[in-house]
């Protein structure tokens, strides 16, 4: 069991709500952790200015600037390594990686629906809960799982449910499944960090 905080690096594409959860519950004492690197996938998101006004080293990596993934990846390890991570937390990270093989299962992300439906490329924000309106689901919610080298694909580790209203509009669930989202992120890092996470092929068990 983890004796001491756990160092995240948060990687994200847009607004930082999910970093700004990891950040809450640091303060709130509900995770004992240090967020060592902040990196964003473009300059300008409002994740960024969120980084900033918590005083965490931030960086950017431009995708947009690399002619491929493995050099894009390569950046992007290269600056997680130099700030001694135990554990990558995406947070609306929407750009694939190539991930080396020291970082295996030691990465995770949070969707905003239950997978394995709803995600893949293309498949994030608005877009997920605009698809499970349209189709009509009851219940919606969201997943933790650990990243591979595919969108969305990866062994599930947490899922936590509400439901769908008949009234909802994308951003009422939203709001609803993010409620969600802030239990979920934190306890998957916990149970990391507690070393209690057993992956066996797909299936991630918990152990006591």
């Amino acid at each position: 069991m983890s004796i001491k905080p756990i160092n995240l690096a948060v990687l994200l594409s847009g607004s930082g709500t999910t970093l700004q959860n990891l950040v809450d519950a640091i303060a709130a004492q509900q995770l004992d952790a240090r967020i060592k690197l902040v990196i964003a996938s473009r300059a300008g998101v409002a994740g960024i200015e969120r980084a900033q006004r918590a005083d965490l080293p931030t960086q950017v990596v431009d995708r947009r600037e690399y002619p491929d993934v493995a050099s894009f990846s390569r950046r992007v390890f290269d600056l997680i390594d130099d700030a001694g991570v135990d554990l990558i937390c995406l947070a609306g990270w929407l750009c694939l990686l190539d991930i080396p093989e020291k970082w295996q299962g030691r990465m995770m992300n949070i969707h905003p629906a239950l997978l394995p439906s709803f995600g893949g490329k293309g498949m994030y924000g608005h877009h997920v809960h605009e698809a499970v309106l349209s189709h009509g689901c009851k219940v919606s919610g969201c997943t933790v799982h650990f990243v591979d080298g595919t969108y969305d694909t990866g062994p599930i580790i947490v899922q936590r449910t509400c439901p769908v209203r008949e009234d909802d509009t994308p951003q009422t669930l939203a709001a609803r499944v993010f409620e969600e989202e802030k239990i979920a992120y934190p306890q998957a890092i916990r149970l990391f960090a507690e070393g209690r996470l057993k992956t066996d092929g797909r299936l991630v068990r918990v152990t006591t």
